[in-house]
């Protein structure tokens, strides 16, 4: 991101300023993470990335390319999105994830929901791989449909793969362990998070921290607990800490 701008427009047609001269870098091999109070703009920062929308002002490059001169078949073709709101499609377990490999054999399959920490409920239900999922995952757990959308992702094999506060139905020993099979499958991948807790962000390489479309500081946990007041906030809020 350099020096990027973005506004969006309010019933009566004015414009409201949503991110301002945000810039950082989201390197190979390292996770990063986005956190920040509701509207600081972190959902924003990672639809532009996809080009669901386009920039006002600056630049997003994904690989080094401006992503406004990528066609949206090569942009996707690198992205591996875990959205917010977890979507099935009706259909089997198979069936979903084969909607991120087409070819994916079963082994593949299987793979990718051990991955997922989805392996152990996938397998206990009647049919496993070729059980029905109804509609948007209806007969499912909000965590159980966040894994199967993680899995889907892994399984696409692609660059870079961003977390949209993918883990928020999940309890913290299951993210535990899925942050660890995600850093021992996907190393050497970039891995853009979005959060709201700073459990899910606390040990990752670097946090960048938004407050009102600002990025008022990047660093690591015990850095930002050293020096940033917003970070310093959220945490005592979540911890019951004083935040230092």
């Amino acid at each position: 991101f350099r020096n990027v701008s973005f506004k969006y427009k309010n019933p009566d047609g004015e414009y409201t300023d949503v991110l301002k001269s945000v810039s950082f870098t989201a390197n190979p091999g390292k996770v990063t993470a986005i956190i920040g109070g509701t509207g600081s703009g972190k959902s924003t920062i990672l639809n532009l990335i996809p080009r669901f929308y386009d920039v006002a002002d600056g630049a997003v490059f994904l690989d080094g390319y401006d992503v406004r001169q990528m066609d949206f078949a090569s942009i996707y073709s690198k992205i591996g999105y875990i959205p917010q709101q977890a979507f099935l499609f009706s259909g089997t377990i198979a069936d979903n994830l084969r909607y991120g490999k087409e070819d994916a054999t079963d082994a593949e399959l299987w793979r990718a929901l051990e991955i997922a920490q989805a392996k152990d409920f996938v397998e206990k239900l009647p049919d496993g791989l070729y059980s029905m999922i109804s509609q948007n995952g209806t007969n499912l757990s909000g965590g159980q449909k966040q894994r199967l959308c993680i899995a889907r992702a892994i399984i696409k094999e692609a660059q870079f793969y961003i977390f949209d506060d993918s883990f928020s139905a999940l309890d913290f020993l299951t993210e535990a362990n899925l942050r660890k099979a995600l850093a021992d499958t996907i190393a050497g991948k970039t891995q853009l998070i979005i959060t709201q807790r700073v459990t899910s962000a606390m040990h990752c390489d670097v946090i960048l921290v938004m407050e009102q479309g600002t990025l008022v500081d990047a660093g690591s946990h015990a850095e930002l607990l050293r020096r940033c007041r917003v970070y310093q906030e959220i945490y005592a809020s979540q911890t019951g800490g004083d935040g230092v």
